[in-house]
């Protein structure tokens, strides 16, 4: 029996419906390689859904689970970049990653995707990056990082929940981070798809 059919026939013996069971209500969580992540979150002082979220491969292998958030749903990188307030990049590794390496990802993925200027601009806010995080030595499976943007104080890594570094107020920085995964040449075309609502949860 359906909902319809629940509702319908509480209503010919004149009794109250029952609660719908929780399948039936809206997810607060999705799943993904084992990865939750919530459906909407409370940043900069306002709330956030999940525009999208998905898995980075590298080659045959999980590397992370990715989920973007966003104050408004967007499906191209310049509507995710005009989205008005506070924006999440959330990261949860799949693999253990040499963190000494993540300067030398985000350095490759900002050069592949913005222009020159960009590129200029966002490397000595990347090498800080680099090396704030190195500090960790080895990311493993379960370890989260985020990339918070917020208007007022700019952009914000966090690894495991800790902030690694002040906020870095250029304004170009965030956008060419995000080329990093939704740029003309992304570290994962399928993630890059997932991110833009291609994967976004239900009524969202």
């Amino acid at each position: 029996m359906n909902r319809r059919d629940v509702l319908a026939a509480a209503v010919a013996v004149g009794v109250p419906a029952l609660p719908m069971p929780s399948a039936w209500a809206q997810a607060t969580t999705v799943e993904v390689s084992g990865v939750k992540f919530d459906t909407n979150i409370q940043l900069g002082g306002g709330t956030l859904k999940l525009n999208g979220y998905g898995v980075r491969h590298r080659f045959l292998f999980e590397v992370y689970a990715a989920g973007l958030y966003l104050s408004t749903a967007a499906s191209t990188v310049d509507a995710v970049l005009a989205a008005p307030g506070a924006k999440r990049v959330m990261m949860v590794m799949l693999r253990k990653l040499d963190a000494n390496d993540f300067g030398k990802i985000l350095t490759t993925g900002i050069e592949k995707n913005a222009s020159r200027e960009e590129f200029v601009k966002s490397l000595p806010a990347i090498v800080r990056m680099g090396e704030a995080t190195a500090a960790y030595k080895q990311l493993v499976p379960g370890d989260t990082m985020n990339i918070d943007w917020l208007p007022e104080s700019g952009v914000t890594l966090y690894v495991k929940g800790k902030p690694l570094m002040e906020p870095v107020k250029e304004p170009g920085l965030f956008a060419a981070m995000m080329k990093i995964w939704l740029g003309r040449s992304p570290a994962d075309a399928s993630l890059k798809e997932a991110l833009l609502g291609g994967n976004r949860p239900a009524g969202l």
